[in-house]
């Protein structure tokens, strides 16, 4: 299985800090963010790692090479321009490949996440053995979390691992799921595409699945919050 990090992102919202300094590159706790998620991938010995980058995306290529001292092997996709995560998956499809693949964000902080547990997550078959039907199997699988207290009103539902667009109670998406290659058949290499509108889709066909991660976890999106975690 290969793995994305999303690390295209401005970070808007840690300014000053990311004038200077790509997002995943500000260190929690004696790491860059980013770093935190390429250790635990080869910990699971995931170690085929695609980065997108766009603002400061050079920094990021300097700092982490080819991996190869991470015990990594990551190629780069650069976008110039942020295409949204869609859009960066289509345009590094080529470097994915077309089985299913798992998906994190650079800005989430999660040192204790076991992406051992991925590589199960979407199944062809039944536990009889019998192939699950092309238009019936889940196509996504997410990690969510206890809704934080900026975004108390959650993200999505869950129904005995299947998740829901409606519903109570809601949970948040953490920003790391595996996803088959196929959802993204509709977004061309080079298009500005969010993953959002294509979960729900899907949700509401009941093809995506999911499950509520009860670990350390925190969305590192203002300065605020790398305080307190370096606090």
């Amino acid at each position: 299985m290969k793995a994305m990090i999303f690390a295209a992102g401005r970070g808007e919202r840690m300014r000053p800090l990311t004038d200077t300094c790509p997002k995943p590159l500000l260190t929690v706790r004696g790491r860059p963010l980013i770093l935190w998620h390429i250790l635990n991938l080869v910990r699971a010995d995931i170690k085929d790692i695609v980065i997108n980058h766009a603002h400061l995306g050079d920094m990021i290529e300097e700092a982490l090479g080819d991996g190869s001292k991470y015990g990594a092997r990551i190629s780069y996709s650069a976008e110039g321009t942020a295409l949204e995560t869609a859009g960066g998956v289509a345009k590094a499809r080529h470097l994915l490949g077309e089985e299913p693949f798992v998906a994190v964000a650079a800005d989430v902080y999660c040192p204790h996440f076991d992406f051992e547990q991925v590589k199960e997550a979407l199944q062809d078959n039944d536990m009889w053995g019998n192939p699950h039907p092309a238009d019936k199997r889940d196509v996504a699988w997410l990690y969510l979390v206890k809704n934080p207290a900026h975004h108390l009103k959650g993200d999505f539902a869950l129904n005995s691992f299947s998740i829901a667009n409606e519903g109570d109670p809601r949970f948040t998406f953490s920003g790391i799921g595996v996803y088959r290659t196929e959802i993204f058949d509709s977004v061309q290499a080079g298009q500005s595409a969010p993953i959002a509108p294509i979960l729900r889709e899907y949700a509401a066909r009941g093809q995506v699945g999911g499950e509520v991660y009860r670990g350390d976890w925190t969305d590192v999106g203002t300065p605020e919050r790398l305080a307190q975690l370096n606090g």
